[in-house]
């Protein structure tokens, strides 16, 4: 399983409360002016300006800024320098903030980085990110292709203050809409786009733009019968929300009981983090499986991500592409690494030495589980009524805890709600759904939008693109084709230098 290229928020709420699609910008609220960020201070955005921008790009993840190096790379090349502009609602560049834990490593080569498959000569590559930050020899030493987590957060944090110190990230701002901005006298063809951004002040701030990205990530879900419920949360906001509960257990001075549901990278973290964070608690890891599976990354495997696997995918027909991916979603989905597995397995082991039963064990993984309901119990607390996943009619369990986390996915749909003023200009009679091309820009109804204009998606493209769409493994190659979609023959003549360039006379 790869790492996500499409950045969310974390947010950590004082009643520890979720809901199934958790708001991401609540903790953002009074704590940030919309703008951009120079030198740590933040410039904020006028309410409205004059200027068509040749590109907006909604969300300032892995994903735009892929889009972002790549366009600087370029630029010498263009015939003139694009203005662009990068809105993103949280108030700094962060990744996966809350799932920055200790010890925790990525899941694929620093090769793989925002530049390298792309151009390995740009200045945005991981290994000269390493050589400027006066690491490069020590990084050589740890002989691995696979750096800490929050060092490659600080790679891409640091990609990330190129583009603030040029003026050209609004962070703090949370769009709202796209609508037809512009049109064309002659043959009435959109021309540009109004992108409105709310900022946590509740002011709005509008921009045109004659091309849109819409990158914004995935909204994580609670299972829909634990919404509601205090104390119940997603795994995107472990980091954040522990170190509360931690203090409420130094205060409590009590062992704590803990559940986590899921079965893949994210739920055997937490689980193990859990162990380890509380010595006197009780952890338990629900799973619908009979046992946590390993994830592969052998080479063969890891061609299913290569960038030029993708045109192949596409070209496929919808039913056998269907077939094909839900074939190789064992490689990204309810997968665990291999070592983090040994590693459980051995503590699991080891608890076997002070007793043989699983009721006097710490921490324990109920498997062939299934959470048929999910109540508030006294003290906040939650209880869970378990049911086996093999047997309709076999017996039930209570399962009574103070916290759970719920490592249970992402839905990748808030495009829809943000292009939703813009749903008349899609072809047919089904106005729901938003085709995309090859090079990721939406499809429009024939002659209602001007080849000069258009719409992007990035991360929701999985059942087109294939599994590759939502991880970072595919980012440089896939900025580099956004630019030379949007901004035409201008970026394909850099992309034709760069490659004539790297190859020997």
């Amino acid at each position: 399983m790869a790492p996500s290229a499409i950045s969310s928020s974390i947010d950590e709420q004082d009643s520890f409360h979720s809901t199934g699609i958790f708001p991401l910008n609540e903790q953002l609220n009074n704590t940030h002016l919309g703008g951009n960020m120079t030198n740590g201070h933040i410039n904020p955005l006028p309410s409205s300006s004059n200027e068509t921008l040749d590109l907006l790009c909604i969300g300032f993840g892995p994903a735009s800024l892929a889009i972002a190096i790549a366009l600087h790379d370029t630029q010498s090349i263009l015939s003139k320098s694009p203005k662009v502009l990068f809105l993103e609602k949280q108030p700094q560049f962060a990744w996966h903030a809350g799932m920055q834990l200790p010890g925790a490593k990525m899941q694929i080569s620093f090769l793989k980085d925002l530049a390298t498959p792309r151009d390995p000569r740009s200045k945005f590559t991981f290994i000269n990110y390493l050589f400027s930050q006066g690491r490069l020899n020590q990084f050589i030493n740890l002989s691995t292709f696979l750096p800490s987590r929050v060092e490659y957060e600080d790679y891409l944090r640091w990609c990330a203050s190129h583009f603030e110190r040029e003026g050209k990230v609004g962070y703090g701002m949370e769009v709202c809409s796209v609508k037809i901005g512009s049109t064309s006298p002659s043959t009435g063809k959109v021309t540009g786009w109004e992108v409105t951004a709310r900022d946590n002040t509740g002011d709005f701030v509008t921009r045109t733009a004659r091309h849109v990205v819409v990158a914004v990530g995935g909204r994580p879900v609670v299972p829909t019968i634990m919404q509601g419920l205090k104390h119940v949360a997603h795994s995107s906001q472990f980091a954040n929300a522990i170190s509360k509960i931690e203090e409420q257990a130094r205060e409590s001075k009590r062992p704590l009981r803990f559940a986590v549901v899921g079965s893949g990278q994210s739920a055997a973290e937490i689980f193990n983090d859990l162990w380890e964070r509380f010595p006197d608690s009780k952890v338990r890891l629900i799973i619908k499986g009979a046992s946590l599976r390993p994830s592969d990354d052998s080479p063969f495997v890891n061609e299913i991500f290569d960038p030029d696997r993708v045109d192949g995918i596409y070209a496929q027909d919808p039913d056998q592409r269907a077939l094909a991916l839900a074939l190789d979603r064992g490689t990204n989905y309810g997968v665990v690494r291999l070592t983090l597995l040994e590693h459980l397995y051995e503590k699991l082991y080891m608890q076997r030495l002070r007793s043989s039963s699983p009721m006097d064990w710490r921490a324990n993984i109920l498997n062939n589980r299934q959470v048929l309901s999910a109540t508030q119990s006294k003290d906040s607390g939650v209880l869970l009524k378990l049911g086996e996943v093999l047997e309709k009619d076999g017996a039930e369990e209570e399962l009574e805890v103070d916290y759970v986390f719920t490592a249970t996915g992402y839905k990748r749909n808030a495009h829809e709600e943000i292009l939703s003023d813009i749903k008349d200009l899609l072809p047919g009679r089904e106005k729901e759904k938003f085709g995309i091309k090859r090079d990721y820009s939406v499809v429009f109804d024939h002659g209602k939008v001007d080849e000069a204009a258009g719409v992007w998606l990035q991360g929701c493209n999985e059942g087109t693109h294939g599994l590759s769409d939502t991880l970072l493994s595919i980012l440089a190659i896939r900025g580099g084709e956004l630019v030379q979609s949007i901004f035409g023959s201008d970026a394909a003549s850099s992309t034709s230098a760069s490659t004539a360039a790297s190859s020997p006379a």
